[in-house]
């Protein structure tokens, strides 16, 4: 499940929850933009005993964005074969999708900053929504955090 929030300091974030699981989640927080072609954004992902965070992935607005990724999912709710896969430009998010049984979907959330440095890291966890309804929200919450001017 999603939930757009705000922080403490009033920043829109969204944080998305395992349904499995809710002290497993990713969120996106911390947005800015320095220009209107792109959106930045902070995503951390938190899971017993895991924390970690990337503080700056970038959404461009001439770009295929991770919001019809999802959208998509949540469009196939009955289902698919396979994976599926998204990832930013520089691939310091990717985002993988699994279909179970039962009407759930699996995204696995891969955080991968400075992808071409030596001495990098990586971190990735799984998050499960209901195939319908919560991955439509995820798509709706995700669609206004990343809008240029928030809603």
């Amino acid at each position: 499940m999603s939930s757009p929030d705000d922080d403490t300091d009033g920043k829109p974030s969204v944080t998305i929850r395992c349904q499995d699981n809710t002290s497993v989640a990713v969120t996106f927080c911390d947005r800015f933009s320095f220009d209107a072609d792109s959106v930045h954004y902070a995503v951390e992902l938190q899971a017993p005993g895991m924390t970690a965070r990337t503080n700056e992935v970038v959404a461009w607005i001439w770009d295929n964005d991770m919001v019809p990724f999802l959208e998509e999912l949540a469009a196939d709710f009955r289902g698919w074969d396979g994976e599926r896969r998204w990832q930013t430009n520089d691939r310091e998010l990717t985002v993988s999708a699994v279909f179970r049984t039962g009407g759930h979907v699996g995204l696995t959330w891969t955080l991968r900053p400075w992808p071409k440095s030596t001495g990098g890291w990586s971190a990735s966890m799984t998050t499960w929504l209901e195939a319908g309804e919560q991955m439509a929200s995820l798509a709706a919450d995700a669609r206004q955090f990343l809008a240029r001017e928030p809603q």
